[in-house]
C-alpha cells in the first residue's frame, strides 16, 4: 500500500510553490539530452495529487522533440520543478529536488532510458 506523504515544493527564488501528494518510493532519472544536463529527480503523480499555489500560466513552458512533454520553470530563477512527461502526458512530473524536508539518498533512483526514444 501506498505510504502518502504532504510535501511543500518550490523553486529556488520561492515564485513558484506547490503541495504534492506522493510515495516516495523511488525517483527516476532519465538519460535523455535534455534531463542529463537538467539533473533532475523525478517522481510521477496523478493531477489530484497536485496543488499550484502559483498559477501555471505564470511560469515558463519549454517543449522539444515531439513536443508532447512541457517542461515547466521559474522564468525568474530558472528551476524547472514540474513536467508533463511525454510517455505519460495525464501525470504530473514532480522534481523532487524542489521538495522541502526529503532525504534524497534514502530515495532508490530508476533509471530511465530517454535517449531509447525515437
Amino acid at each position: 500500500p501506498a505510504m502518502l506523504q504532504t510535501y511543500q515544493g518550490a523553486c529556488h527564488c520561492g515564485d513558484t510553490r506547490f503541495e504534492v501528494e506522493a510515495d516516495l518510493d523511488h525517483v527516476r532519472a532519465c538519460d535523455c539530452s535534455l534531463c542529463t544536463q537538467r539533473g533532475a529527480l523525478i517522481h510521477r503523480v496523478e493531477n489530484a495529487r497536485l496543488r499550484l499555489f502559483t498559477p501555471l500560466d505564470a511560469l515558463s513552458v519549454y517543449r522539444w522533440h515531439t513536443r508532447i512533454a512541457a517542461d515547466y520553470f521559474c522564468p525568474r530563477c530558472g528551476i524547472l520543478p514540474l513536467r508533463r512527461p511525454r510517455t505519460a502526458p495525464h501525470l504530473w512530473g514532480v522534481n523532487v529536488r524542489c521538495l522541502e524536508g526529503v532525504d534524497l539518498a534514502a530515495i532508490p533512483i530508476r533509471p530511465v532510458h530517454g535517449r531509447q526514444l525515437a
